[in-house]
């Protein structure tokens, strides 16, 4: 049975039509003094999928009481799939005395679990902090469905580390040339950015990244790009945090797709598919 986190709905809709499995009934509510409780009445299953992206500090507790609800409820294993996962990018202490929050999170959530699933995970090893079995699933060639009739596209990635989800959605797409981004300091105010080979002159360019936070490296990428060149944005994880959206759209893009990792206006593609082949 698959179970859902209130910020996860449409993806855990799709999942359980994807794997034929029925979805349960979840109530949430929120006490006078702030907490919260996620319940799930009637849950009556073998194996509960609990679909919870840690997008916010409250969807961390979310992941938790589900997981315990689940197991209260009697259900015998338990994978918690974990489309976004919140701190991934704090994999590491950057300072003498900081937290690995990756770690902290994985632990706690593999507390409550019997597996993890997770998404595009900023880096691959973030897998390795939970105690449970972790299975990372990329989902960046379900960003090529969206996409138009392109003319001679060119993928690119903000930089070479992310050059392997430009190759994915190139190929998924079929056709196109694949670069990234390279770094010019001038000065500590003063970058040039442009494509490291490419000639994007009168073509169209797809922007490719794992997170879109804020916007400002895609909306900076853009911006020393050809004005006779259509630019898409494409992200697995559509955080767009406070003005990102309206940043890119200002940079002159012409049009935004993510996956329902986080549910926005711009999940215009499902994970569901490349999740339930991971489950089956």
């Amino acid at each position: 049975m698959i179970v859902s986190a209130s910020g996860s709905q449409s993806l855990a809709s799709a999942l359980a039509t994807a794997l034929d499995e029925p979805l349960a009934e979840t109530t949430y509510e929120r006490f006078p003094d702030g907490e919260l409780q996620v319940a799930v009445p009637g849950f009556d299953a073998e194996r509960a999928i609990v679909v919870c992206s840690t997008a916010t500090s409250d969807a961390h507790i979310e992941a938790l009481q589900l997981q315990d609800a689940v197991r209260e409820a009697g259900t015998s294993e338990i994978v918690t799939v974990i489309p976004y996962m919140g701190y991934a990018r704090q994999d590491r202490a950057f300072e003498p005395g900081q937290p690995v929050s990756a770690r902290a999170v994985a632990r706690a959530l593999s507390t409550g679990t019997d597996r993890v699933v997770t998404v595009n995970p900023h880096e691959e090893s973030v897998g390795n902090f939970f105690e449970v079995p972790c299975t990372t699933v990329d989902a960046a060639g379900r960003l090529a469905d969206p996409l138009p009739d392109l003319d001679d596209p060119v993928f690119i990635s903000p930089d070479a580390g992310a050059i392997d989800l430009a190759e994915t959605v190139r190929d998924a797409y079929g056709s196109g040339e694949t670069d990234h981004f390279e770094k010019t300091r001038h000065s500590s105010t003063d970058v040039e950015l442009e494509p490291h080979t490419a000639d994007v002159t009168g073509r169209d360019t797809v922007l490719v990244d794992d997170i879109v936070a804020t916007g400002s490296t895609m909306a900076g990428a853009v911006s020393h790009l050809n004005d006779d060149t259509r630019v898409f944005v494409t992200c697995v994880h559509p955080v767009f945090a406070g003005m990102a959206r309206t940043r890119l759209a200002r940079a002159g893009v012409a049009a935004v797709y993510g996956t329902d990792t986080i549910e926005r206006a711009e999940s215009a593609v499902s994970v569901a598919p490349a999740v339930a082949a991971a489950l089956d």
